[in-house]
């Protein structure tokens, strides 16, 4: 249903996306996963014929979108980042208005579409109000509304859960659920706890690149392939860091600052990093014994899903670098 080949979008010496390659098959729910100012919105504006592409080409629903855009609109649903509503006017007058737009020119028939979209998007106890009275939680859901109205088989939201309270968000997510049932969704997204409660698929993208693409489990198994060993022991800093990384397995050594006390021969906290294979709790044991270190504390953990992210989205030029790639575009 989508189909991205090298696709590339620059704004001046800034370059927001930078040769992507995927595709989404029938049915499918995909997220962006990303930090802000990672090229998730310019992406999606790329696949909607918002943008124009400067290199590589982009296919929705066997349509070429650079050869038509137009079409490409009429069939494919999109609620952009910023929702844009028309304010003055009443929820449902609203979705018949739209609906006019996308071409459902027949009254009867528009009107049982306007009935359907306020069924699914549980916009019945606001249909009278005027659109600018809505709170963000039902703006959202209007939102969505509107962007299925002419029922489209592809749907594309841009941080579709941005600025809800946490009941809202919910709320977003069940209705989102729902409409994966029917159709091919792409949704864009830096919160970790949106793709994991309603994607398929998750592509991570940073500084314009793919840097993961897999499903949930997927990344959430294969990428975290290390172990955090945290302890705290009476000994020379540095020479404990320095017998420490000497462990077979240990990939890198760092004093916690949140137990570091200073002093040399004082109560010193270090986080040990290894892969998940090597359990290095028995070794820093004998290390800890034969070197007449007092451990105080000693655990082992996983890294976090939220860690793991940090570790693939900052890379070498951090994420300051990221966000000003999209925030040149316009």
């Amino acid at each position: 249903m989508i189909r991205a080949r090298n696709l590339t979008k620059r704004f001046g010496d800034i370059t927001a996306v930078d040769r992507l390659t995927f595709e989404i098959p029938v049915g499918q729910v995909v997220g962006f996963l990303g930090p802000n100012g990672a090229g998730k919105t310019t992406t999606m504006r790329l696949l909607t014929a918002y943008l124009p592409a400067d290199e590589g080409e982009a296919v929705v629903m066997d349509l070429d979108v650079g050869e038509h855009p137009l079409a490409v609109r009429r069939r494919l649903g999109y609620l952009p980042e910023n929702n844009p509503l028309y304010e003055n006017l009443e929820v449902t007058d609203a979705l018949h208005l739209v609906g006019r737009l996308r071409g459902i020119s027949d009254p009867g028939t528009r009107t049982e579409r306007v009935k359907a979209v306020v069924k699914t998007c549980g916009l019945g106890s606001v249909a009278g109000r005027r659109t600018g009275e809505l709170s963000k939680g039902f703006r959202q859901r209007l939102g969505l509304a509107q962007a299925i109205i002419h029922d489209p088989d592809v749907l594309m939201l841009d941080e579709p859960t941005s600025g809800l309270d946490p009941n809202q968000v919910l709320e977003v997510r069940d209705l989102i659920r729902e409409l994966k049932k029917e159709k091919t969704l792409l949704l864009s997204t830096h919160i970790l706890s949106e793709v994991q409660a309603v994607c398929d698929r998750v592509i991570i993208l940073n500084a314009g690149l793919i840097v993961a693409d897999g499903t949930p489990s997927e990344l959430s198994g294969s990428l975290q392939n290390k172990n955090r060993l945290r302890l705290s022991l009476k000994g020379p800093s540095a020479e404990v860091r320095e017998a420490l990384g000497r462990i077979a397995g240990a990939s890198s050594v760092r004093v916690s600052e949140a137990c570091a006390f200073g002093g040399g021969t004082a109560a010193e906290g270090f986080v040990v990093e290894s892969d998940a294979s090597a359990d290095l709790r028995e070794e820093v044991f004998r290390l800890a014994s034969s070197k007449g270190w007092p451990i105080l504390h000693l655990s082992q953990e996983r890294l976090t899903l939220e860690e793991v992210f940090r570790k693939l989205t900052a890379g070498p030029e951090g994420p300051a670098r990221s966000e000003g790639r999209e925030k040149e575009s316009p």
